[in-house]
């Protein structure tokens, strides 16, 4: 069962509270995400044939989860954009301009929850604001909870692993070149991968 998970009993005439498994109040609380053990990541089509995946090293963030009460949990996180990574230092260096990123001018990626739902075993559904090179809009996360741990260092854990896609123009990313066979280099549609392990730290 999640960190969320509530069971639940069918409603007769009016709906009944829900009835919240006593052992999820441990997992309340505040949470710092590790970033050692955290992947941000995305994925976009290149070329039309094959997938270019990349991620960013440098982030903190904080999860206010709330085992009684889902839609009371919530996230912010803070991307360094100058922390791009593809393998690639050519493409690297090109996302970083003004071509995509502009990260002289809008260093920072930022996530703040608006709204968190549960949606039954371990599934989850986070929303909240995203904001890229100045322009801020809604963004979806569909979550797994992973399950929780204490680690070798004494730290409570909680795992969890996320995807979202959104279109890239809706930021202003909008850089791309034809190809002779149809269709564009970079794909508008890109998918936002995550793997969060946070340490609880209240």
């Amino acid at each position: 069962m999640g960190i969320f998970s509530r069971k639940t009993t069918a409603p007769q005439t009016t709906s009944a509270p829900a009835a919240v498994n006593p052992g999820l109040a441990a997992l309340t609380g505040e949470y710092t995400i590790d970033p050692s053990h955290t992947t941000i990541g995305f994925v976009a089509r290149h070329a039309m044939v094959t997938n270019v995946k990349g991620g960013f090293h440098d982030f903190n963030g904080t999860l206010h989860l709330d085992g009684a009460d889902p839609s009371r949990s919530t996230a912010s996180i803070e991307v360094k954009m100058e922390s791009v990574d593809t393998g690639n230092a050519d493409r690297d260096g090109h996302l970083k301009t003004a071509d995509f990123f502009k990260t002289d001018e809008f260093p920072t990626m930022t996530f703040r929850s608006t709204k968190a739902e549960a949606l039954g075993g371990d599934d989850y559904r986070i929303t909240g604001d995203l904001s890229i090179m100045g322009v801020t809009k809604p963004v979806t996360i569909d979550l797994e909870f992973n399950g929780h741990a204490k680690d070798p260092f004494g730290n409570d854990r909680v795992g969890f692993e996320g995807k979202a896609e959104i279109l890239r123009s809706e930021w202003g990313l909008t850089w791309n070149a034809a190809l002779e066979t149809g269709g564009f280099l970079v794909s508008d549609k890109i998918k936002l991968v995550f793997d969060i392990s946070a340490i609880k730290t209240q």
